[in-house]
């Protein structure tokens, strides 16, 4: 299975437990790819961290691997220059470009994955999923589905971008991607990275929530748990911001302890990145 995360230096702690996550709950051979940059003043994801990872997924199984993709060139070539001042850094938006790396030339599929994400069980039914004709694969956005809509009023297609599985063939067939990052180019939007793919995507395929949990707490059927941000209301409006990492967090604000023992061992590593 190819597995993307994309980042810089300040993703390595959520990279870890996600990987960790992986390796402990998930099934088959994993191939992680870590796509950074060495731009403006991005501090690119630790070439030491990546050689960390690569050497602790081979514990698990020898065919494991993780490889650190420099970006950097195919990046600025492209530079998506109306969204280079949002709140997200440039490298939120590496994912637009990942039909264009040299180390995925011979994918036909990859999963991307926010770095705060955390595998529960096995991935491979979403995975291997029939993709014919399919460009990518995801969740609907738990909020942004009830204000985007790219095919008819009622018709709830905007997907979070936090969990998709791409069709590299079908991508590459469609220039999808290279839709992507002209809008990126031209237009300022929110979330850029997450709006570019919902508008150049055509050819989607909506999959259970199970695959992409946005709420605080999973379900008895989570496989892919994201910690995105939550609005809360009570006892005044508020965004709602628990990592996995922050492992006291988890326990005091989200009150969820399922995944005490991938923090024991990522309590145990941590130092090394």
């Amino acid at each position: 299975m190819n597995i993307l995360y994309c980042g810089d230096e300040g993703i390595s702690r959520g990279v870890l437990v996600s990987i960790l996550s992986l390796m402990m709950n998930g099934r088959g051979v994993f191939n992680i790819y870590i796509a950074t940059i060495k731009y403006d003043n991005v501090k690119p994801f630790s070439k030491k961290t990546a050689e960390f990872l690569n050497k602790l997924v081979k514990k698990y199984d020898g065919r494991n691997s993780v490889t650190l993709i420099d970006a950097t060139d195919v990046f600025v070539e492209n530079l998506p220059k109306k969204n280079m001042g949002s709140y997200f850094t440039p490298c939120s938006m590496l994912r637009l470009y990942m039909d264009k790396f040299k180390e995925l030339e011979q994918a036909e599929r990859v999963l991307y994955l926010d770095y705060d994400v955390m595998c529960r069980g096995d991935i491979g039914d979403f995975y291997n999923m029939d993709l014919d004709g399919i460009e990518a694969a995801g969740v609907l956005d738990i909020y942004g589905k009830n204000f985007y809509h790219y095919h008819g009023l009622f018709n709830f297609d905007y997907m979070n971008s936090g969990v998709m599985l791409f069709n590299l063939k079908e991508c590459r067939k469609t220039e999808m991607f290279e839709k992507a990052v002209s809008l990126c180019k031209k237009r300022w939007m929110m979330l850029a990275d997450q709006a570019a793919l919902n508008k150049a995507i055509s050819k989607r395929q909506l999959v259970g929530r199970k695959y992409n949990e946005q709420g605080e707490r999973p379900r008895s059927d989570t496989v892919l748990h994201h910690f995105s941000n939550n609005f809360k209301f009570w006892p005044f409006f508020h965004v709602q911001k628990v990592k996995p990492f922050d492992i006291e967090r988890v326990h005091k604000v989200l009150k969820i302890d399922d995944y005490d023992d991938i923090f024991t061992e990522y309590e145990k590593l941590k130092n090394n990145l």
